[in-house]
């Protein structure tokens, strides 16, 4: 009996691990960062809901100073007025062509200059890095540049919106410290087994590059959404217009008596809240992109910005 009870197994006693209670200091901390975020969130947060509930208040209401946070006298006038004019929808299938179009060829430009400053191997890097670089301070300036437009036949097409900000620098040298992060031995590996230089790039180094890609992404597709300028300085019709231009001009007309075949009630009304509706009716795409890529883009910034 002695020898069975020997040879069974002692039931194991669980150890109790000890709780670390936060320290009071932690807590205090916890609370502090709280209510730091929630105010951050709050000032965020307030001025974009103030528009929206501008948007749909009375012109009254909006001169007064009433409205805060809810709409007052609800009103859809100028949603109406801008919506029901086929040239808005024209120039919104514009801005969509336009930034799908130039998103694209930026990425492809920005992602293959990139990929070259990032080895250190290749000759000349120095001298291509310093071309980039120089672009950040000097430019030809607003002349130059539209008589250079002009005289490669590019005003009214989509290229004048397209090529002279195919590349932009900030990012470029975002991407390019992104792909320098990248073990090299990786590269390495897929030369010996026969891939190409292309062949490295489209099924190591791009499909390893997601995170910073939709950053890139994200921040073109903003910026050519949002552009209106180009549009504006190299474009004369108005089937060509992106909608920023549309709207621009349409607040322009509001806030500077050109509403001359409207009542003068209808008149007051879209100049009091045309601000409001063209924030809104210009945010909603980007809005309902973003949550898609957000988790791409805050770890793309940090990947491409830290180099370990």
């Amino acid at each position: 009996m002695v020898a069975v009870s020997a040879l069974r197994p002692e039931r194991e006693v669980p150890v109790r691990r000890k709780r670390i209670r936060p320290s009071r200091g932690y807590r205090v901390f916890q609370v502090v960062n709280t209510l730091i975020l929630v105010g951050v969130v709050v000032a965020t947060l307030y001025p974009f809901v103030n528009i929206l509930a501008q948007s749909f208040s009375s012109e009254s209401a909006i001169t007064a100073g009433q409205v805060n946070l809810v709409p007052h006298g609800f009103n859809i006038t100028t949603y109406k007025t801008v919506m029901k004019d086929s040239t808005f929808w024209v120039n919104y299938r514009n801005t969509v062509q336009y930034t799908v179009t130039a998103t694209a060829i930026s990425m492809v430009l920005t992602t293959c200059y990139a990929y070259v400053l990032s080895k250190r191997q290749v000759k000349g890097r120095g001298v291509l890095v310093g071309i980039a670089v120089f672009t950040m301070f000097f430019n030809g300036g607003l002349i130059p540049n539209y008589v250079l437009v002009s005289q490669l036949g590019l005003r009214n097409t989509i290229w004048a919106i397209v090529l002279p900000n195919a590349i932009n620098v900030f990012n470029l040298l975002v991407m390019k410290a992104f792909f320098e992060s990248l073990p090299g031995e990786l590269e390495e590996a897929a030369a010996v087994d026969g891939l190409s230089t292309y062949g490295i790039l489209l099924r190591i180094v791009l499909p390893l590059s997601k995170a910073v890609l939709a950053t890139m992404v994200l921040f073109y597709a903003v910026s050519y959404w949002n552009s209106w300028f180009s549009a504006f300085l190299y474009m004369d019709r108005s089937d060509l217009f992106p909608v920023t231009v549309y709207l621009r001009n349409l607040i322009a007309g509001a806030t500077g008596g050109g509403n001359e075949g409207m009542s003068s009630d209808l008149a007051l009304q879209i100049a009091a809240n045309i601000q409001a509706v063209t924030i809104v009716l210009t945010v909603i795409p980007i809005l309902t992109v973003y949550p898609f890529i957000q988790r791409y883009f805050v770890s793309g910034v940090m990947l491409g910005a830290v180099k370990g």
